[in-house]
């Protein structure tokens, strides 16, 4: 969270995404003066997962923390992205610092369109 890039909204996330051998790959918000380049930090993270070799079938879990005074919850985007590069039971943790939530993407995003869908 404190790598966050966030002059606009003041809103900072960070992610963790927590691989099955042990390795780890962190992610923040960044967020750009055209709005839709801006990238979420738990797509950040699932990024540079994927980006050094992770596939769903790795990944152990994904953490997303925020400041705000709730707990945050992923975007719809990020929800749609995350429907396709997590297995639909892969906890994932939300928290504010003060509260905590595990749900998991199938919870979240109960009628994802998936690749399935294009055929």
């Amino acid at each position: 969270m404190d790598n966050a890039y966030a002059p606009y909204s003041n809103y900072h996330v960070g992610a963790c995404v927590l691989c099955k051998d042990g390795t780890s790959f962190i992610g923040a918000n960044i967020e750009n003066a055209s709005y839709p380049a801006t990238n979420c930090g738990e797509r950040s993270a699932i990024f540079a997962a994927y980006s050094n070799g992770y596939r769903k079938q790795d990944i152990e879990a994904l953490a997303i923390v925020s400041d705000g005074k709730r707990i945050g919850t992923p975007c719809g985007v990020c929800r749609q992205v995350l429907s396709e590069l997590l297995e639909e039971d892969t906890p994932i943790i939300l928290s504010n610092g003060k509260q905590k939530l595990v749900t998991c993407i199938k919870e979240l995003l109960p009628l994802n369109f998936a690749p399935e869908d294009l055929l």
